[in-house]
């Protein structure tokens, strides 16, 4: 009987409901409010409906303890709402998202956390010390004033703002309005916003925000990145410096037509957008001890893609050279390894096949070419001497220039990059997600060998998603970010992340690299997809416990 109640009581333990982290609570209002939310420990959201609605909806959350309705102290009088937050700490903060109706009025107030305004608001009053805040509103008749009152303005803007004005007592504002001259009342939007030292994004993602956000003349390789075409990488860099890269881009002449590898139509020939389309892609074949299996041909390889078999017309096989780029970080983290790195790098030329074409690119806070594409070893190890180490990190940026401007000329050849760096990066005008994205597109592996600077401990650093504001806490976590952007990179390519924790561990990843590079095929097959759809492939090779890894598809010709 004792047993049993012991049985008895574990169940009920284990099925007693767990207090809900949250809460949630609606208003029936007017059609259109004034809200006003206090919430010194904590992120805020404000939300406006794109339709219109008579309510207000607020839901609380909290990682700590639970939330109930004693933690937030609401009073309703017709349009007027008062929200305020009860200060619980970090540990047990809550964050809050307010959803209000279409054109009313919003004003917050924090301290360290982030807030979010966004939708079709009448205006926005925000007040922070530290906290980001972040807009992302309609610009079409936009009035707006951002004050910084302990600090020069650290902004970015998906437009391009009105110059700083130094004010007295040390502030700075930036103010202005965007759009037409004489709005209709029911289309005016103003923003207000009051921070002693935090970040304001202008209709831009928190994601796509660089490492420094200070304008600045463009480096030699934003530059690069510039003549490239590559809209994306482009547009970042128009963010960050829009009068630098705007003063830059009237020097340019018309952007050529982007190298295409496509045959000519026979006169008269109508190219529908499913007409059949030449795909290629790397794949790198082992056995289920890890080895490479070779001599592998077009009849050896099945392709399916979206689920239907494609014809495979082409395998290029594993001897054939691949063009591969070293990109070495010498920035200020890592200067005082100059000497190990030469001698690593001379290595890896010793390591890499004969016949594989070298070029040797560093980086620091711009790109330095070391040499070009060569098979001459000597004149690659000689060149080495001509680094320059020293300063800022700009890691996107020198990573984004490869692949927009020596590889994007190799467009559909066999092409690599192999980067020694640290993976922080504190400098660069392109943010993470775009470089990720030119990756995806351009057909080259990348493998990064990063040394981690272990000067914070991996288990004391908090992740950014689940911090008061991610934004800020990005800064704070150079070394863990590092760690998953490298895995983000080889797996968006195809190549290989190599953690290095010890300086000794180079060479054998050095090994490792060129046997992957020994490995890959590279597969070229006829398709049917749209152009623009979203291609599932899977290959299968005709060798029992064969393991397949695949780059990212590419499109290089219309048969």
């Amino acid at each position: 009987m004792h047993r049993l109640l012991m049985v008895l009581g574990l169940l009920a333990t284990a099925f007693s409901p767990v207090p809900a982290q949250s809460y949630q609570r609606e208003l029936d209002t007017p059609d259109k409010v004034s809200v006003s939310v206090k919430n010194p420990n904590g992120r805020v959201e404000i939300i406006a409906a794109e339709t219109q609605q008579k309510k207000v909806a607020l839901e609380a959350n909290s990682r700590g303890a639970a939330v109930d309705s004693t933690d937030l102290q609401i009073e309703a009088k017709g349009g007027s709402i008062q929200i305020e937050v009860r200060d619980r700490g970090e540990k047990d903060r809550i964050d809050l998202v307010v959803r209000i109706p279409l054109r009313s009025k919003a004003t917050v107030e924090t301290e360290a956390g982030a807030v979010e305004i966004s939708g079709n608001l009448e205006s926005a009053e925000v007040t922070t010390n530290t906290g980001t805040i972040y807009a992302d509103v309609p610009l079409e008749a936009l009035k707006f004033n951002f004050l910084w009152q302990a600090s020069r303005p650290r902004y970015l803007s998906d437009v391009e703002l009105p110059k700083i004005k130094e004010k007295r007592g040390g502030f700075f504002s930036i103010s202005g309005k965007l759009g037409e001259k004489k709005p209709k009342k029911e289309e005016r939007v103003e923003l207000n916003f009051l921070t002693r030292r935090g970040v304001v994004l202008l209709n831009v993602d928190p994601e796509m925000v660089p490492s420094d956000l200070s304008e600045r003349p463009l480096t030699e390789a934003a530059r690069g990145i510039v003549r490239s075409g590559d809209n994306q990488l482009i547009d970042a860099i128009r963010k960050v410096s829009p009068r630098m890269f705007g003063d830059y881009a009237k020097t340019l002449p018309p952007p050529d037509k982007e190298p295409m590898l496509q045959r000519r139509q026979p006169p008269g020939q109508v190219v529908t957008a499913v007409a059949p389309q030449l795909m290629r892609l790397n794949a790198s074949v082992t056995d289920r001890h890890g080895r490479a299996i070779g001599g592998m041909k077009a009849g050896d390889f099945t392709v399916y893609e979206n689920g239907t078999e494609r014809t495979v017309t082409n395998v290029v096989p594993t001897q054939e050279p691949f063009n591969l780029v070293l990109l070495l970080d010498v920035s200020g983290s890592v200067e005082e390894r100059i000497d190990f790195i030469r001698k690593a790098a001379r290595d890896f030329l010793n390591t890499a096949s004969p016949q594989d074409r070298i070029s040797i690119i560093s980086f620091r806070d711009d790109i330095q070419l070391i040499s070009d594409f060569t098979t001459d070893r000597q004149l690659l190890s000689k060149k080495l001497d001509e680094i320059e180490a020293g300063g800022p990190t700009a890691f996107y940026d020198a990573l984004a220039y490869v692949l927009a401007d020596p590889l994007k000329k190799l467009r559909g050849e066999r092409t690599a990059v192999v980067v020694m760096s640290d993976g922080d990066d504190n400098k660069s005008f392109v943010p993470f997600p775009a470089l990720l994205e030119a990756l995806s597109e351009s057909g080259a592996l990348v493998y990064p060998l990063y040394v981690p600077s272990g000067l914070i401990p991996e288990a004391s650093v908090p992740r950014p998603e689940v911090t008061i504001d991610p934004l800020r806490s990005r800064y704070l976590t150079l070394t863990t970010r590092a760690e998953e952007e490298g895995r983000k990179l080889a797996a968006a390519s195809g190549g290989v992340y190599y953690p290095i924790r010890r300086l000794g561990d180079l060479q054998r990843a050095y090994d490792d690299v060129v046997l992957q590079l020994r490995t890959a095929y590279t597969i070229t097959y006829a398709s049917n997809s749209t152009p623009s759809g979203n291609r599932r492939v899977r290959v299968r090779a005709s060798r029992d416990g064969a393991s397949v890894r695949l780059s990212p598809v590419l499109n290089v010709a219309t048969p």
